[in-house]
């Protein structure tokens, strides 16, 4: 059984062979994103030591989770008949047919969509912080829409957002993304060194270890934090030296958690208690602070288009034969921005796409997928640490997300 022409490259028109510094840079690129935003709220509410094991335990699993992905789909290269499985949803088609690669597309359309949201509503919050609120209230309230500040600059972006997701290939938007990681970067060197300098003057009181009922909330931001796995397959396959890519992989999510936790960890260290959903927001008005922030509204505003190409992919092959539709486009940008509109917390958006389709991505389905494949092979314990991994991302699906929803729904006083 071939894989035919139903295959989803996450990543068009790429140099066939990296070199071993541009793999470890696409995974940064991969990872990275405004999932970190949220990380110093997380170690509030978690404390910070507690945060702090929740991160690395998370980055050990996701890279273990990504290298089963990547033994799972050598094992069926070597099977006549598997040549073509050069993304997550090749690898579901390979294994349990069109049944297989319909759960893979439900979750990476959920979780690249999710991040798209909480692109937005960063965006909308951070203009709207920026403003100082000088946007009349009165003014927007009294409108037959009923707009209030946050809703007025999501609307805005919005028709920026249908010309850039107009660009039909992510090659055409390289260069953007190239642009916005640079941002991003810096921007958030510069809040980690505002950190220090807050922390040494106000040294506020510290949580270590919070209570165990904000573990799921940790849990799911940090998953959220750390979500890249779509991305593993296709960056393994065009690494030039494939022996190493793993040693690349374990070091950019070394690399990466040191930096998720170093900026987690002096966020929270800066402010304590007064630590806000988004860090950004703590830093105050002054040109340095707008800059960092209008900074990365532009970062996240130009990796929009790039997160949701995935969800084009996926839904343009399934309803216009793989063809580009650029009403369908629109009408996935349209959606988005109106599950924006109903979020009004980012942080806690994060960890309900963290602890719901994040985890089944990141844990349970490359855990099942090499169970399966090899089954017949692994010794009792491999089969045993699949399985466990598998109860355990079901367990944290659906108890983190109910328990997200009853925080974003229900909020404590």
């Amino acid at each position: 059984m071939g894989l035919k022409e139903e295959y989803t490259p996450l990543l068009s028109n790429a140099p066939p062979l990296s070199s071993k510094f541009k793999t470890f840079a696409n995974i940064f690129i991969s990872i990275v994103g405004a999932g970190v935003l949220g990380l110093p709220y997380s170690f509030k509410k978690t404390g910070w030591v507690m945060g702090l094991l929740m991160l690395f335990f998370v980055a050990f699993l996701t890279y273990y989770c990504m290298m089963l992905l990547v033994q799972t789909r050598r094992k069926l290269e070597t099977i006549i008949g598997f040549q073509k499985i050069n993304s997550f949803g090749d690898l579901g088609y390979a294994i349990s047919g069109p049944f297989g690669r319909s759960c893979v597309d439900i979750m990476v359309v959920l979780t690249q969509g999710g991040f798209c949201v909480g692109y937005l509503i960063f965006i909308s919050t951070t203009l709207v912080h920026l403003s100082n609120n000088n946007i009349s209230s009165t003014m927007l309230s009294s409108s037959s829409l009923g707009f209030t500040p946050n809703v007025l600059f999501i609307w805005v972006c919005f028709p920026f957002q249908l010309g850039l997701n107009a660009i039909p290939s992510l090659t055409h938007l390289a260069p953007l993304s190239i642009f916005a990681d640079v941002i991003d970067i810096g921007a958030m060197g510069v809040v980690m060194i505002k950190d220090v300098f807050i922390f040494l003057e106000n040294r506020p009181p510290l949580k270590t270890f919070g209570s165990l009922s904000v573990f799921l909330y940790g849990l799911g931001v940090a998953v959220y934090a750390f979500e890249g796995i779509g991305m593993v397959l296709p960056l393994e396959s065009e690494a030039k030296e494939k022996d190493k890519f793993g040693g690349v992989l374990g070091l950019g999510m070394i690399t990466i958690s040191l930096l998720y936790g170093a900026f987690a960890s002096l966020g929270y260290f800066a402010f304590g208690e007064e630590t806000q959903e988004i860090i950004t927001t703590n830093l105050g008005q002054g040109m340095i602070s707008g800059l960092v922030q209008l900074g990365l509204c532009v970062n996240l505003f130009f990796t929009f288009p790039m997160m949701m190409n995935p969800v084009y992919e996926v839904v343009e092959r399934r309803l216009c034969g793989s063809k580009y539709c650029l009403w369908l486009r629109w009408l996935l940008v349209l959606m988005v921005s109106l599950v924006a509109l109903f979020v009004p917390n980012f942080a806690d958006f994060l960890s309900l796409v963290g602890s719901s389709v994040c985890v089944f991505l990141s844990f349970v389905f490359p855990a099942l997928f090499h169970f399966l494949v090899f089954r017949n092979e692994l010794g009792w314990k491999c089969l045993v640490l699949d399985g466990a991994i598998v109860v355990f991302g079901i367990v944290i699906a659906v108890t983190g997300t109910w328990s997200c929803l009853m925080d974003i729904f229900y909020p404590k006083a």
